[in-house]
């Protein structure tokens, strides 16, 4: 079977071939080209494209700004990568971009503009007659930001016993706390006003009470993002921290002094009991996944200052620019992306690793599953028909060298082969030199044998330590981990989405797939405290019974318990 031309789904599934107009990338002769390549270096090792080009490490590389992106080490010619600039080329690639950073409604399904790069545009230097239109409502809100953010950190802002904020705690679900929350992780060095950044986002009891557990509420700010503030994730674990701060201030006005909401429902979170003045606004155009950049990073600049925040967002904006006018030999994100597409359709990778040898970059593949497998893990295109070719893959990864100890056995020597983007950063931010050369020497070992096996020690070698090696990798370096290189590697896997996302043909700005299980959760939700039978499947009412009958005796445990103590 031909993976690029059908991909691994039943027949009648969304992603099948039948039904399906002509019009998408497999429609193109430069696809049955790529086919027809990708089958004339089947037996083509890394070995021998090394030994073939002793040039290849440094001629198969890019840099913008100090980033570098080593892609030497993928299964790949200089052939392979003219085939693959011409699919772009031929998908439109160019317009895409234009009409991406232009402001037109490429997000077709909800009828919205994707203008997240103008939230990290400089007041006079948006890259759009629409980013520029967007612009001074957006430095509004920055300045706003700013603003409380300086108040916050200089003490004067102080809760309801006039006590300076110690803690902010950000409370958000998906992009509304993972963006911040990697951020902050990676940033935490920078956080030099004594305030301490914690985040809750699952609906899960157990991450509240754990985050506010050693709290004072006299010190700790709130900040809850939710752009229509009816989230029920979100809200539910703001209400459950608010009955928290004032079952121990019994202040009633001590929410508005401890609660700042990031929101556009000024409705909803004056009835929640912020006062709407410390609501800072974003806009449809901001997809959650994309909002690191927007008010969704105000516990991130609370906690690293205005002036590092402003750093992100140069970082990314200067990635913005490098997107829009590199050309796609030398473009980053563009190359980066077209060897996704190499893999996943080409060589029937079903995953990628993301494996950033920064233990401050620990929370970045979750961040990037998120803002992959949401943006494309998708079976229709643009236009409504089923997608011919597999989209997004599994992203998932761990920092090293804690992931070598864990499932490198896997990419080395099993059955599935997964492509690696491995990060470093030259320049660490600790006096621990022999630490970071061990890393580091990590890093590159791994490249090196995930690529040639054990080329070094040819000798004969029972099977068990056999490796095949053939496994390709990308290699990307950042000078060091600062807020503007930060930027810089976030806007860098942003657009590499967006490149995959336009040659499939797929809206990579929607997330319909997730509206459905957050229906049948609030149906559920109901039967859980009813006493009638439930009206699903055998499976499901099955456990909705058990549920009710583990919460009954519970329940019953507890008043038992409480009478006992009584007496």
């Amino acid at each position: 079977m031909n993976r690029s031309a059908k991909p691994f789904l039943d027949q009648d599934a969304p992603g099948s071939t039948i039904g399906r107009r002509p019009g998408g990338p497999v429609d193109l002769p430069v696809w049955r080209e790529l086919c027809a390549h990708r089958d004339e270096l089947a037996a083509t090792s890394l070995t021998e494209l090394f030994a073939a080009d002793p040039r290849r490490g440094t001629v198969m590389s890019a840099e913008y700004d100090g980033l570098v992106l080593d892609y030497s080490k993928n299964t790949v010619t200089e052939h392979t990568l003219d085939l693959l600039v011409r699919l772009a080329t031929e998908r439109g690639l160019r317009a895409g971009i234009d009409a991406m950073i232009a402001g037109d409604h490429i997000n077709t399904t909800e009828d919205r503009a994707v203008l997240h790069t103008a939230l990290r545009a400089p007041v006079a230097g948006a890259l759009s007659p629409a980013g520029a239109q967007v612009s001074p409502a957006v430095h509004e809100v920055l300045d706003r930001m700013s603003d409380f953010a300086d108040r916050v950190r200089a003490g004067r802002w102080c809760g309801a016993t006039g006590r300076p904020i110690r803690t902010v705690v950000n409370i958000g679900i998906g992009g509304s706390d993972l963006g911040p929350a990697m951020a902050y992780r990676a940033l935490s060095e920078l956080a030099d006003a004594g305030i301490e950044a914690r985040f809750v986002s699952n609906i899960d009891g157990h991450d509240i009470t754990r985050t506010l557990g050693d709290l004072d509420p006299e010190t700790t700010l709130f900040v809850v993002s939710s752009k229509t503030f009816t989230t029920v994730e979100t809200l539910t674990n703001a209400r459950t921290a608010r009955q928290w701060l004032l079952d121990r201030l019994d202040d009633p006005d001590a929410v508005a002094k401890h609660f700042v909401a990031v929101s556009t429902n000024a409705e909803q979170v004056a009835a929640f009991g912020i006062d709407p003045a410390n609501m800072f606004e974003f806009w449809d155009w901001v997809g959650g996944r994309y909002s690191l950049w927007s008010a969704i990073g105000l516990s991130l600049m609370i906690a690293v200052g205005p002036g590092q925040f402003r750093e992100l967002l140069a970082g990314a904006h200067g990635m913005d620019s490098h997107f829009r006018s590199a050309p796609f030999e030398q473009n980053l994100p563009v190359l980066l992306g077209l060897l996704g597409i190499w893999h996943r359709n080409f060589r029937g990778a079903q995953a990628y690793a993301v494996l950033p040898y920064d233990q401050r970059l620990s929370r970045l593949p979750a961040y990037l599953q998120q803002l992959d497998m949401e943006s494309n893990g998708k079976s229709v295109d643009r236009d409504g028909d089923r997608v011919a070719v597999d989209t997004a893959p599994i992203i998932w990864g761990e920092p090293g060298t804690n992931g070598q100890h864990a499932f490198f056995q896997m990419l080395h020597q099993g059955t599935t082969p997964v492509p690696c983007d491995f990060i470093g950063v030259l320049e660490p931010a600790h006096d621990l030199r022999e630490h970071h050369d061990l890393l580091m020497a990590n890093l590159f070992a791994q490249t090196r044998a995930l690529a040639f096996g054990a080329a070094d020690d040819p000798g004969d070698r029972p099977p068990h330590r056999w490796f095949p090696g053939n496994r390709s990798t990308n290699t990307i370096l950042l000078p060091r981990l600062t807020a503007r290189t930060l930027g810089r590697l976030v806007a860098l896997y942003e657009h590499k989405v967006f490149v995959q996302g336009w040659i499939w043909g797929v809206n990579s700005f929607d997330q319909w797939g997730v509206e459905l299980g957050k229906t049948l959760a609030t149906r559920i939700h109901d039967e859980l405290r009813s006493d009638r039978q439930p009206g699903f499947d055998s499976s499901t009412d099955a456990l909705i019974m058990r549920y009710r009958n583990a919460r009954e005796s519970n329940t019953a445990a507890r008043t038992s318990a409480a009478q006992l103590e009584e007496r």
